[in-house]
């Protein structure tokens, strides 16, 4: 008996990292960190990263948990997603409840730890964390809604260190929400007709293929222009300069792969191009105030 019940907990274990694609909190780490470090003017003490790294987790964890909670009768609906753990049955509902109520405890003690400004701005960013996907339901506006969830990352880490706000910090909370919202426009093609059939609110669905990689271009070039005015506005050093050129040149890139007729392999070369840039934008924050 006890045997079945450590296996079948196993099995929800692993279908619950796989639901929400724990592998994808690494995508959004470099630019947290990258808030720590222009807040630092350079590398933040152990424990600043330390919590910083555990408020990240939580608030990912509580993101994902909710989306596929409040998600799950959208993704039975849709082919690519029908199959998910919990879209499925695979997966029990009560264990992304518990990851939830998990995720938010960690996300509460990592702002407590870090400073009183954090734990002021905490129930605001609890609010997006939570309420992101049912902007879906109503506006495509959602792609930037995620944006700014994903945007209060290093918007998070800046004051967790600073224990402020200033201009680099909003500057850079907008630059990553047109970044996020960028790729995430021809990742919402993949599932244009299905979204359409279900009165699914997304920006390809509204205005067309043509239209969204026209705006990934545009979101992606403004992103590039608030990554030169950090630079400025933080006295970051000329290396950071580097990640301006990067993002000149994943516009550049990505001009190219938006032209690909197969969405799914579009998609994966701007996923992984965009990763590369996340990381490039933190060694150059890194570099800018080494030099």
């Amino acid at each position: 008996m006890a045997t079945r019940t450590a296996t079948s907990l196993n099995q929800q274990a692993k279908l619950f990292l796989q639901d929400i694609r724990i592998s994808h909190t690494l995508f959004a780490l470099p630019f947290a960190y990258v808030g720590a470090v222009v807040a630092a003017r350079g590398l933040p003490t152990p424990l600043q990263l330390l919590w910083i790294t555990l408020a990240m987790l939580g608030a990912r964890t509580v993101a994902m948990a909710a989306n596929r909670l409040l998600d799950r009768d959208i993704d039975r609906a849709t082919p690519r997603t029908k199959n998910r753990p919990l879209a499925s049955g695979r997966l029990r509902p009560a264990v992304m409840w518990w990851a939830v109520g998990m995720g938010l405890a960690l996300l509460v003690v990592a702002a407590w730890q870090l400073n009183p400004l954090c734990v002021k701005l905490l129930p605001l960013a609890a609010a997006g964390v939570l309420t992101y996907p049912l902007f879906k339901r109503f506006t495509w506006g959602a792609h930037l809604m995620l944006g700014a969830v994903d945007a209060l990352a290093p918007l998070g880490a800046y004051i967790g260190v600073a224990a402020a706000v200033a201009p680099p910090a909003g500057l850079l909370f907008l630059a990553v929400l047109l970044w996020v919202a960028g790729f995430d426009l021809p990742y919402a093609m993949m599932d244009l007709e299905a979204d359409r059939r279900n009165r699914v609110h997304s920006f390809p669905a509204a205005f067309g293929e043509g239209a969204t990689r026209t705006a990934t271009l545009l979101l992606h070039a403004l992103t590039t222009l608030l990554l030169a005015l950090v630079g400025w506005t933080a006295g970051c050093g000329p290396w950071w300069y580097l990640a301006v050129a990067a993002g000149a040149l994943l516009i550049a890139y990505e001009g190219r792969a938006l032209r690909a007729s197969n969405v799914l392999l579009m998609n994966d070369r701007i996923f992984k191009a965009n990763m590369l840039f996340s990381l490039v934008v933190l060694a150059a924050a890194l570099a800018g105030f080494a030099a």
